[in-house]
């Protein structure tokens, strides 16, 4: 089943609300904004690798109120424990029995803040929840809700008393992006009081009617030509001279959903090679381990992946239904 020209433009529609509403408290940063709606409604999650102050965490809040569901701030520490994350179970004497307390992970929106200060033990807690939107604990599996994005944030400059994520925990992401700072105009804004406290935003949709959008991303035709033309830049990050490790085939499955919505988001019912431009550097840099030399010479994942871009020639003719 594919996508109606209807549905394509009520999405587009909608998406474009989210984007202006979330906007309203975290000015100038459109295309961020828009990153993360796409890995929210690709059933996927964002990591903001960005200096402190420049919006994080207003960013995750705006598009927690932005959205009629629950959303949950985890604020990472070294004594922070797995079961902080997840929920415990206590026993009740008066009852007998064990009682399941849930963790703050059980929301839609999880902020989770400054993901590399906590131990390797606690960021583990977050892998099967990423991945498959529940939590198991003493054997019993219980789903988070739907839908489900976690936003966290790590400061890439300071590092001391962090713990880098580990490549198995980076590849659960979706996309990884920047805020940085804004403009000269969003500033004098900013300045002005013209940015409004997220508190004050307007829920745009329910959860429900954001779990339709993305089932009807997931319905986007995305032609053979441009599922090969994903697979080719896949394969040409595995091959590239400054990179030990490319993208894996879960690297590869975000892309093609991201593109999906993306695709959606622009009113269309058909993918282009122009998606997956636009997308690329943000789901797979950050799946790259680059050689040891390459970094040396400061080489960077994202260099890596806008030459690749380069490198790899997209389809020449357009795709459609």
């Amino acid at each position: 089943m594919t996508i109606t020209q209807e549905q394509a433009t009520w999405f587009a529609q909608t998406f474009s609300q989210l984007a202006d509403n979330v906007e309203r408290a975290v000015l100038g940063k459109r295309h961020v904004v828009e990153l993360v709606l796409t890995a929210m409604l690709s059933d996927g999650h964002v990591l903001l690798e960005d200096v402190p102050g420049t919006g994080k965490t207003s960013l995750a809040r705006a598009m927690g109120q932005s959205v009629q569901g629950t959303n949950t701030r985890i604020q990472f520490t070294p004594d922070l424990l797995p079961g902080d994350i997840t929920g415990i179970s206590v026993y009740d004497q008066k009852q007998g029995v064990f009682e399941f307390h849930a963790g703050p992970v059980f929301a839609n929106i999880v902020l989770a803040d400054e993901i590399n200060r906590a131990s390797p033990k606690t960021q583990s807690a977050l892998l099967e929840v990423m991945e498959e939107g529940r939590v198991t604990i003493d054997g019993v599996t219980r789903p988070v809700g739907e839908p489900f994005l976690v936003l966290a944030t790590q400061n890439p400059v300071e590092q001391a008393g962090t713990y880098r994520l580990p490549e198995a925990q980076l590849d659960r992401f979706m996309m990884r992006t920047s805020l940085g700072y804004p403009d000269h105009a969003a500033t004098v804004r900013i300045l002005d009081g013209a940015a409004i406290d997220t508190s004050e935003l307007t829920p745009i949709v329910t959860p429900q009617v954001l779990a339709g959008m993305a089932d009807l991303a997931a319905e986007v035709y995305v032609d053979a030509l441009v599922l090969d033309y994903i697979a080719r830049l896949v394969d040409a990050t595995r091959a590239a001279d400054e990179v030990r490790l490319g993208v894996s085939i879960r690297g590869a499955l975000a892309l093609t959903r991201a593109v999906r919505t993306r695709a959606a988001a622009q009113g269309r019912t058909y993918a282009t090679p122009d998606d997956v431009k636009a997308l690329a550097v943000a789901v797979l840099s950050h799946r790259l381990i680059l050689q040891a030399e390459a970094e040396f010479d400061g080489v960077t994942q994202e260099a890596v992946v806008g030459q690749v871009l380069l490198d790899v020639a997209p389809p020449r003719r357009r795709e459609a239904v």
